[in-house]
């Protein structure tokens, strides 16, 4: 009788995680090509909007906000995928955590990165955007504490900071094996700069438990108050659909949404590409496909709401808004954003047969196509549509924004392409029998 074999090592474990940091393949050459290629022409499409100004965009009156602001809300809300799953699963303590939690953080600060760059992108001078930093004591600057733009400067750099933090600090035990493990010289000598002299003593496993509960608890409220004050910049507005008070929790919702198909989205392409299917099982993506499933729900609980509350006061400023959303030009937006968002995850998650690896990275890329069209769908049709019905236009975007957006998903590509050869995409000190040093 052969014994079934048992559970990996650790050390098998550590040599299966850190074996794709020493392998490049043709493949991510040419795909890091591609997104560099891509990144490259979004660069020379911003080079040109800044010589020429924003009039080689689609912006005109009285849509002064387009896809730039649509990207901005995107990307934010993408980095809520490192503020779910690990900070929430990791103050449960939740085992089944262990091969989600970094490429979740890793998310969550290249998303932020991403995002952050919009508002300056939609500067007509970006040059000076330095006049929004909060300097009032400067005769150089003079930020306005009344703008909701402010708020989201400083709510950003409180998170990116933040999330740099939380993201390093689990980093720490497996750069110090890698200062050890691996023989390129320049890796060695970045590996020993990052891991800060770590020996891996009692005292300093209990420190970083301590550091990594403590951040987990930050960055859950500055998760939060971030995305709430990316909703004020509409809210705060008297404009016809934007003056609401549910629009704090819809947009949290929607960015927790979005964030958590990023997730599954990024974990089925790292399992295929980098050979992690023993480590990145059915079992991750079920428990992350039923949380997908939760939040589709609740979205559509949000959007009925929102919705159905406009057309049942019939305000005349509203319904303009409300019929070029649902029935006008901008109703193919609305209703795919319907299709994308719960009726696809619903049948493909929602039904037991239907659910698997393949089906759950299926809806969770329509969720991600699906919350961009969501956000177009907010953002467009209201400026579109003002109070005063003869001054309503139409807007599209020119190939200048077109460009720029897909320079930013390039660019999302890049970091986690280079981010998962610099470090190990699972935290292989999760795996060790006793971190902590105890018996």
């Amino acid at each position: 009788m052969v014994n079934a074999p048992g559970p990996p090592s650790y050390h098998q474990i550590r040599e299966d995680l850190f074996r794709p940091l020493s392998r490049v393949s043709r493949r991510y050459m040419l795909v890091a090509l591609i997104a560099f290629v891509v990144g490259a022409l979004g660069l020379v499409a911003w080079t040109f909007q800044l010589r020429r100004g924003m009039g080689v965009t689609g912006l005109q009156r009285p849509v002064f906000w387009g896809v730039y602001i649509v990207d901005f809300v995107f990307w934010i809300g993408l980095s809520h995928a490192g503020t779910l799953i690990s900070a929430i699963l990791r103050l449960t303590d939740a085992a089944w955590r262990k091969p989600v939690t970094r490429a979740a953080e890793a998310i969550t600060v290249f998303a932020l990165m991403i995002g952050g760059m919009f508002p300056i992108i939609h500067l007509g001078r970006a040059w000076l955007f330095y006049w929004l930093l909060p300097y009032p004591n400067s005769r150089l600057l003079w930020p306005n504490f009344r703008s909701p733009l402010l708020w989201d400067l400083t709510a950003i750099v409180t998170y990116v900071t933040g999330s740099l933090i939380y993201l390093y600090l689990p980093l720490i035990p497996d750069v110090a094996q890698l200062a050890d493990a691996h023989t390129t010289p320049w890796r060695r000598k970045l590996y020993r700069l990052l891991s800060l002299g770590w020996t891996g003593s009692d005292r300093e496993w209990h420190a970083l438990e301590r550091a990594m509960k403590l951040m987990a608890c930050v960055i859950l409220a500055v998760a939060v108050s971030v995305h709430t004050v990316v909703a004020w910049d509409f809210a705060m507005a008297i404009a016809p659909m934007w003056h609401s008070t549910i629009f704090g929790p819809y947009f949290v919702a929607g960015a927790i949404f979005s964030g958590i198909a990023a997730l599954l989205l990024a974990m089925a392409i790292i399992r295929k590409v980098l050979g992690l299917e023993a480590y990145l099982t059915r079992y991750h993506f079920d428990r992350l496909s039923k949380l997908l499933l939760l939040m589709s729900l609740l979205w559509l609980y949000f959007t009925m709401a929102e919705n159905l509350t406009v057309w049942y006061g019939n305000e005349t400023g509203e319904m303009p808004v409300f019929g070029a959303r649902t029935r006008g030009p901008y109703a193919p937006y609305f209703w795919t954003m319907i299709v994308l968002n719960w009726a696809i995850p619903f049948v493909l998650l929602g039904i037991r047969r239907l659910r698997s690896i393949a089906t759950a990275s299926v809806a969770a890329a329509c969720v991600v196509i699906g919350m961009w069209i969501e956000r177009f769908v907010i953002v467009v049709p209201t400026l579109a549509n003002p109070r005063l019905p003869a001054a309503s236009s139409f807007y599209a975007p020119t190939w200048i924004e077109i460009a720029i957006t897909a320079a930013t998903f390039a660019a999302m590509a890049m970091l986690y392409m280079v981010f998962a050869k610099l470090f190990p995409i699972i935290a292989v000190w999760e795996f060790r029998p006793h971190p902590q040093g105890e018996e």
